[in-house]
C-alpha cells in the first residue's frame, strides 16, 4: 500500500486552464489535459488507466475538485472513478475547512474537516492492501507533499501549453528527491512515475 499524489498537469505546469470552478472544472481550454484517460486514448494511455484504476483502494481529494465531482453535471453512476473500467468507484475521501452544506454522492463521499493526515488515515483503513490516491489540484497536492505523506508521484503530462491557471506545486517551497520508476510516452502524455525519497 502506497500513498500516491497522481495527477495531470500541461507542460507549463498547471492542472486547470484559467477559470476553473464548479461549473467549469479544467478551466478554459482545459479539456485537453486529459485527452489520454477520456479521449482520443492510445492502447497504452488504456492500460496506465487500468492499472491505475485497478490498484485504487481510495481516493483523497480537496474541496476544488470535490465541488466538480458533486455538482450536478460532475460525476455519476456512468461517469466516475474507475467508471471507463467498469469498476465501482472507490471510497474518496474530501479534505475541507468546512463541511459543504449539501452532499449529492453521499455514498461515495466522507467529508473530513479535520485536516488531509485524518483523511489519509480513513482512506487508508478502508484500502486495504491497494493503494490511496491523491487527486485534484494544486493546494492538497502540495500539502501533500509538504507533509511528507506522498510515497509515489504520478505525473501525467499532457501536450499542451495552458499559460495560466492553477498551479501543480503550490506552497511546497523545498526540495524533493525523486527517483524514476517508469515512463511512458504516448502522443497524449508523457506518464511519469516516480518514488519520493
Amino acid at each position: 500500500m502506497a500513498v500516491i499524489l497522481d495527477i495531470t498537469i500541461s507542460l507549463d505546469g498547471f492542472v486547470t486552464g484559467p477559470n476553473a470552478g464548479p461549473d467549469n472544472g479544467l478551466g478554459d481550454d482545459g479539456l485537453p489535459l486529459h485527452e489520454w484517460a477520456i479521449g482520443d486514448r492510445t492502447p497504452e494511455d488504456v492500460e496506465v488507466l487500468a492499472t491505475l484504476t485497478a490498484a485504487t483502494g481510495a481516493v483523497v481529494m480537496g474541496r476544488h475538485t470535490f465541488d466538480v465531482v458533486d455538482a450536478p453535471d460532475g460525476w455519476n453512476d456512468e461517469r466516475h472513478y474507475g467508471a471507463d473500467q467498469g469498476d465501482e468507484p472507490p471510497p474518496c475521501f474530501v479534505v475541507t475547512h468546512h463541511a459543504p452544506a449539501r452532499v449529492r454522492l453521499t455514498d461515495r463521499m466522507t467529508i473530513v474537516t479535520t485536516g488531509l493526515r485524518d483523511a489519509l488515515d480513513q482512506a487508508v483503513a478502508v484500502a486495504g492492501d491497494k493503494d490511496v490516491f491523491i487527486m485534484g489540484g494544486g493546494e492538497l497536492g502540495g500539502s501533500a507533499l509538504r507533509d511528507g505523506v506522498v510515497d509515489r508521484l504520478h505525473l501525467h503530462v499532457a501536450p499542451l501549453l495552458l499559460g495560466a491557471g492553477t498551479p501543480l506545486f503550490v506552497g511546497t517551497r523545498q526540495t524533493l528527491r525523486l527517483d524514476e520508476s517508469a515512463t511512458v510516452i504516448t502522443r497524449n502524455a508523457a506518464h511519469l512515475f516516480y518514488d519520493v525519497l
